[in-house]
């Protein structure tokens, strides 16, 4: 099951032509993705401490479809997937809300778990885990 987070366009977000600066939309996906785990009861200020295990995105990738300004409503839509016992990919879909409603941009992420001392792989959290597999 994916997550959906709704969020407006700020103008912090926009470059000099109004429009929403290409990196600002892994940000906003980044937002997405955090408020994903707290709906889901992972407590972020405090998981990754009592876990010891960090997790880095490893690959990033985009696709722009059509811009987005400032005051524009957005839905960004979340769904992890298992790539293996130490890691997992989050696609994102970035929705300009309408009428009529339309696909703005896809991103994709891989994250890699790895101990935060050794930083070394490490198998996903058990409620890192649960949240991945519910997705």
């Amino acid at each position: 099951m994916s997550f959906s987070y709704l969020r407006t366009v700020h103008f912090a977000d926009t470059d000099a032509a109004g429009v929403v600066f290409f990196p600002n939309y892994l940000s906003i996906c980044h937002e997405a993705y955090e408020e994903s785990l707290s709906a889901a009861g992972i407590d972020l200020k405090t998981f990754f401490a009592e876990t010891a295990t960090v997790v880095p995105v490893t690959k990033s990738e985009a696709e722009y479809l059509r811009p987005l300004a400032c005051g524009d409503k957005l839905r960004v839509t979340v769904k992890p997937t298992v790539l293996s016992d130490h890691s997992y990919e989050l696609r994102f879909e970035i929705a300009r809300l309408g009428p009529p409603e339309k696909l703005a941009a896809r991103v994709r992420t891989e994250h890699v778990c790895i101990s935060s001392q050794k930083r070394e792989r490490t198998p996903l959290p058990a409620a890192l885990a649960a949240w991945v597999e519910a997705g």
